[in-house]
């Protein structure tokens, strides 16, 4: 693959995982925000892949398939089992509705950017340049765990969270260390079968997973 078409692959993934982020502010769909975050985990898993072609980084090569593996397809699969057991498997009622989400999201990407000029300055190439992407992916996942209201929707916020780090580590400094890696993978993977297993027995004794009403509950 030549410089200027790995440039171009690697500009376009790290976009995508961007967008996939303000994406999950737009719906409201459970099953299709976890559609989107599988989209955004190989779209992660491209942009190390592209980096470990580039610097002939087996390593690198190896911490992409695992982002593949476990963020564009296992961690997405127990998200999904967890919402096809939802019968009310939508954000209905956000803190925050759509359009101020996007506009919210978009306010985000323009801080990022500000607030990230002194670090692109330091790493002058095609992906120190993307580093505001993973920045504005980090803060649109704080913002989502803010304003939604499903415990699904708090574990997205967290993933995108994790994400944007991601992106961040592998675009500064050409990666992080597999077992590094691996160990974030494992944790996340982690959080998302115990909500599994909680989501269950919550649906089971109470017949909902949506925090407002578990807090309505408890009063």
């Amino acid at each position: 693959m030549t410089g200027s078409a790995s440039s171009t692959v690697l500009e376009l993934a790290a976009g995508v995982v961007l967008v996939c982020a303000a994406v999950t502010l737009w719906r409201r769909s459970l099953a299709a925000i976890v559609k989107v975050l599988a989209i955004q985990g190989l779209a992660l898993g491209a942009v190390a892949l592209v980096l470990g072609l580039r610097h002939h980084d087996a390593a690198l090569i190896a911490v992409a398939a695992l982002v593949v593996v476990s963020k564009g397809a296992v961690i997405p699969t127990l998200l999904r089992r967890v919402v096809a057991g939802d019968p009310t498997s939508r954000e209905a009622a956000p803190l925050v509705n759509v359009p101020a989400s996007l506009v919210g999201a978009g306010v985000l990407i323009f801080l990022a950017y500000a607030a990230t000029r002194p670090v692109v300055a330091l790493v002058p190439t095609t992906a120190g340049r993307l580093i505001p992407l993973g920045i504005a992916t980090m803060l649109i996942g704080f913002f989502a765990m803010v304003i939604r209201r499903k415990a699904v929707s708090q574990i997205v916020g967290l993933l995108l969270i994790d994400n944007g780090i991601a992106l961040v580590a592998f675009l500064a400094t050409a990666g992080v260390p597999l077992l590094i890696e691996l160990g974030a993978s494992l944790d996340v993977l982690l959080i998302v079968v115990v909500l599994r297993v909680f989501s269950a027995q919550m649906r089971s004794r109470f017949g909902v997973v949506d925090l407002d009403q578990l807090q309505e509950l408890h009063d």
